[in-house]
């Protein structure tokens, strides 16, 4: 089978990935901000070369995203992940960035937004992450509130995170993005998830049990011609997880060091995973590398469902 929708011209995709699409099999996007900022080398490159053989072992096709050279990526080699996981000249790049890094012909890390915009223009329905962005602790202050939110709102790809960064205020969060018309799954859970833990104190808005079921959300939210994306929280697994009683006092430690060094806008997010890494003796980064584990494998069923469904509603084999 063949799909209708074109790659934008001033992607790149590899080969592999340009085959699968055009092809209609499952492939999932992923982000390169947490490779290049938000975990350490070598952990870093470490999990995005895991990740991508996550995904392959689970039969669907990774595609991680950046701006390299000035050129948006889509499916990257395994010098180019080194590079992004060492060179200090690669910007954190969300949606309003990638034209400018582009022009300047530099490289770019995209966020979760960006990554969803790239994937969009290519094609891709699937998207798999560690954490989704939301509205900061202060934002009825600051306004500093995620353009991960407004992508969900407005780009038809699916994300699948463990929740939102518990960093964020989370109930603001989940209140906007009901504002904002997106849908948030949890998978299995009634809770939503919290990042580091399975537990946030917040009801999920909706729960699914299998990746077909999320895969017919997506479907019959597409087919019916409203656009934007769905959100899929996935609980980190528990023998991985820290528990909430437990990094709620570290994340206060770590936004109170943040505010006394006058840290803001998108340096915030890299310095509080980085100083909570330092306060919890490398706990953290363990369990962030374990949940996006956990979403690869899950990305990869969701995206082989998505794609089934869409070989029937065309006929294709």
């Amino acid at each position: 089978m063949t799909t209708s929708h074109l790659p934008h011209h001033r992607l790149t995709l590899t080969g592999e990935v340009r085959e699968a699409l055009h092809e209609g099999r499952p492939v999932v996007a992923l982000e390169s901000t947490i490779i290049s900022h938000g975990m350490p080398y070598p952990q870093n490159v470490e999990m995005a070369t895991e990740v991508e053989d996550i995904i392959r072992k689970g039969g669907a096709v990774p595609a991680t995203v950046a701006v390299l050279h000035g050129r948006p990526r889509i499916g990257l080699t395994p010098d180019d992940l080194e590079l992004l996981a060492t060179s200090d000249e690669v910007a954190k790049a969300s949606v309003r960035d990638i034209a400018y890094v582009m022009a300047r012909g530099g490289h770019g890390a995209t966020t979760v937004a960006a990554t969803m915009r790239l994937a969009a223009l290519a094609g891709i329905s699937v998207f798999v992450t560690g954490g989704i962005g939301g509205v900061h602790r202060g934002a009825p202050t600051s306004f500093d509130i995620s353009a991960d939110l407004t992508e969900l709102a407005a780009t038809s790809v699916a994300v699948i995170s463990a929740g939102v960064k518990s960093i964020l205020d989370i109930g603001l969060t989940l209140e906007a993005m009901e504002t904002l018309g997106v849908p948030v799954l949890s998978y299995g859970s009634d809770e939503f998830p919290a990042f580091y833990s399975r537990s946030s104190g917040f009801a999920s808005p909706m729960r699914v049990d299998s990746p077909a079921e999320i895969a017919a959300v997506m479907h019959a939210r597409w087919d019916l011609g409203i656009a934007g994306g769905v959100s899929i929280a996935n609980p980190v697994p528990q023998e991985q997880e820290i528990p909430a009683d437990r990094i709620a006092g570290i994340i206060e430690q770590a936004l109170s060091e943040m505010n006394a060094a006058g840290i803001t806008g998108k340096e915030t997010t890299p310095y509080l995973l980085g100083r909570i890494v330092e306060l919890t003796d490398g706990e953290s980064l363990r369990t962030n590398i374990a949940l996006v584990r956990n979403n690869a494998r899950l990305g990869a069923q969701v995206a082989i469902e998505y794609a089934a469904l869409q070989r029937d509603v065309t006929g294709g084999s």
